[in-house]
């Protein structure tokens, strides 16, 4: 239930043409540190994200845990569906955000940035998870507190499975994100 069906270094290096491929139809999004750091509107290249997955055939929904005011401007900003206040790790937002799509489960990727909240919830809702790596690292203390515990897993799944995209280096995040999204 912990582990991701996948891991890359970013939501921007992620191979969707191929997931497109295989039958998937629809994403949901987590927002912060997965798509922009913490708090921070939709940027140029999240929306050139949005834009491309949307050309591609996919619909989007974000969920988050968020409140309306942080959630509603960002999704009106890519046009696209979302889920505020979702409850993750809890089954119902990912679940509405299926009905809000017009998604079957196995048409369904979900892509996050925490083991605890993003992936558990969406392998409990059978969806394929894809974890990704945190965009910013000046977290809120809960936050730092769950990825203290999130290192547990991560070791033991990185060990178990192969791992897919570029990790984050020391010269940074940005550091094998495509040129387009730079």
């Amino acid at each position: 239930m912990f582990y991701p069906n996948e891991e890359y270094g970013s939501a921007y290096q992620i191979p969707f043409d191929e997931f497109y491929e295989k039958g998937y139809r629809a994403i949901i999004f987590d927002i912060d540190n997965t798509l922009v750091p913490h708090g921070a509107p939709a940027d140029k290249r999240s929306m050139q994200l949005c834009r491309e997955l949307k050309e591609m055939g996919f619909r989007i929904c974000f969920l988050s845990n968020n409140g309306e005011a942080r959630v509603k401007p960002f999704a009106e900003a890519m046009e696209a569906k979302f889920i505020c206040d979702g409850g993750k790790p809890l089954k119902k937002g990912y679940l509405q955000a299926a009905e809000i799509l017009e998604a079957k489960q196995e048409e369904i990727l979900f892509v996050g940035d925490q083991l605890l909240t993003d992936v558990l919830g969406a392998n409990g809702a059978g969806y394929h998870s894809i974890l990704v790596a945190p965009i910013q690292k000046n977290e809120d203390f809960w936050i730092v507190m769950k990825r203290l515990l999130e290192r547990i897993w991560v070791f033991f799944y990185r060990k178990s499975r192969k791992y897919k995209g570029n990790r984050p280096n020391r010269s940074g995040y940005e550091a094998n994100i495509p040129e387009r999204y730079r």
